[in-house]
């Protein structure tokens, strides 16, 4: 007897489930916001620049909660005439990419114990000091990293990383090789 109750059951309520799932597959999915991940200021707009987008890839890969601040880095390695590839490579090495890091040092900037405001603000000093300072200023990514710290190993721990994110440390050339946005869509029309 109650394995015709059960049948008898399913049967009732397989119509339901049916109609609640059209129902939910006809009206829109509500918007979702892309996931702030803790602590970190995510770039005003979405970049074009290659190099932007290939560490950010990059950074998503490896599931580091920096990879919103792809454009930060770009920008700050810019700004103070330093490899693009060095600082996310510095702070993979250091802190994961951002996965273990205390007083928003990414960086392990003075053994890790420089606290800074925010993970931008970390960006900008240590960026600023890699690209300004006399005593980094004149030297080379793999002088930096020296200097930074000496242990051979280490410079040679951020040196793959930088490679893995891209051998090529000028992308930017190839801006001017990439097809514009819906180029080849239309070169057959």
């Amino acid at each position: 007897m109650s394995k015709r109750l059960m049948i008898a059951g399913g049967l009732l309520v397989l119509p339901v489930s049916v109609t609640v799932d059209k129902v939910a597959a006809s009206q829109p999915a509500p918007e979702q916001k892309p996931a702030r991940n803790k602590g970190c200021e995510p770039s005003a707009a979405p970049s074009t620049d290659p190099r932007t987008i290939r560490l950010e890839r990059f950074l998503a890969r490896l599931h580091c909660p920096i990879s919103n601040m792809a454009a930060d880095f770009v920008h700050a390695a810019d700004d103070n005439q330093l490899d693009w590839r060095l600082l996310p490579g510095i702070s993979v090495i250091e802190s994961g990419g951002g996965k273990t890091y205390r007083n928003n040092n990414i960086f392990g900037w003075n053994n890790g114990l420089e606290p800074f405001p925010s993970l931008r603000a970390g960006l900008d000093v240590v960026a600023s000091r890699l690209g300004r300072s006399p005593l980094y200023r004149n030297r080379d990514s793999i002088g930096k990293l020296r200097l930074y710290n000496p242990d051979q190993s280490y410079v040679a721990k951020v040196v793959d990383v930088m490679n893995r994110i891209s051998p090529a440390p000028k992308l930017t050339d190839l801006l001017n090789h990439l097809p514009q946005q819906n180029e080849l869509a239309y070169a057959g029309e």
